[in-house]
């Protein structure tokens, strides 16, 4: 496995951590819809949530959140649609990104909740 993707799944594993401490309930990890994928699903009361995880090793090159782009916004919606519409669910719906900065340093997380809005 190339290193940036060993990093990644690291990544996603902190992130699960991080929200089951913040009493998330994580309902599914590298959910697929078609071709798309949310790297996390989790619920915190009335509230189901798709979290974009993005982890890297140096903020030198901009901070982890910066790389969501528009298309994988677009992406992300239609995964989560599909999901609380197959699961016949009644929530209201936020995408949030929990960035990662690990290195020989430390780890920094940071939750951004509402990160963006369905559009």
């Amino acid at each position: 496995m190339a290193e940036h993707n060993a990093l990644g799944k690291k990544g996603e594993k902190m992130a699960v951590d991080f929200l089951i401490k913040k009493e998330y309930t994580i309902l599914e990890r590298n959910y697929r819809y078609l071709k798309h994928e949310v790297d996390i699903i989790a619920r915190k009361d009335n509230t189901v949530v798709a979290v974009e995880v993005k982890t890297r090793s140096t903020p030198e090159f901009g901070n982890p959140q910066d790389f969501v782009k528009p298309k994988q916004i677009q992406s992300l919606v239609k995964v989560i649609d599909y999901y609380v519409t197959d699961q016949d669910l009644d929530v209201e719906v936020r995408f949030d990104i929990i960035a990662i900065i690990k290195n020989k340093l430390g780890t920094r997380i940071e939750h951004l909740e509402d990160a963006f809005y369905h559009f």
